[in-house]
């Protein structure tokens, strides 16, 4: 059983990075559509698709950009301790170089937006 999904995600991209895979596969979810959605708008991968091949079982196929690929990426809140911010707490990753995305009730956004948006959340991951 998983306890993290999310968690599971991070490290699917971090192994396919690691190993020179140009596509990586994982259960979808719309947190996990959201989290692709601002890696693709922040030029982390190149594109992602979710894919529905039977009942209940999607799955979302990532390429990565090969001149801004994924240096680290990495869980910020947890299950077990949930991390929330506000717009001006929000972490800077390496010094605005990376990005933190958050899951907002505007959606899952990624650090700069929120700031743009002036809106807080919880701290799903950082990626550089």
């Amino acid at each position: 059983m998983m306890t993290d999904p999310i968690a599971d995600m991070l490290t699917r991209i971090r192994n396919a990075q690691k190993a020179g895979h140009d596509r990586v596969d994982f259960p979808a979810s719309k947190i996990k559509a959201g989290i692709c959605k601002v890696l693709k708008d922040e030029g982390y991968i190149r594109s992602f698709k979710i894919v529905a091949k039977a009942q209940n079982d999607i799955k979302i196929k990532v390429v990565f950009n090969e001149e801004n690929s994924i240096q680290g990426i990495e869980r910020s809140s947890r299950p077990g301790l949930r991390q929330y911010r506000g717009y001006k707490e929000a972490p800077r990753v390496l010094s605005g170089l990376g990005i933190s995305i958050l899951s907002t009730s505007n959606g899952v956004i990624s650090d700069r937006e929120a700031k743009r948006q002036k809106v807080g959340g919880e701290v799903l991951c950082k990626v550089w």
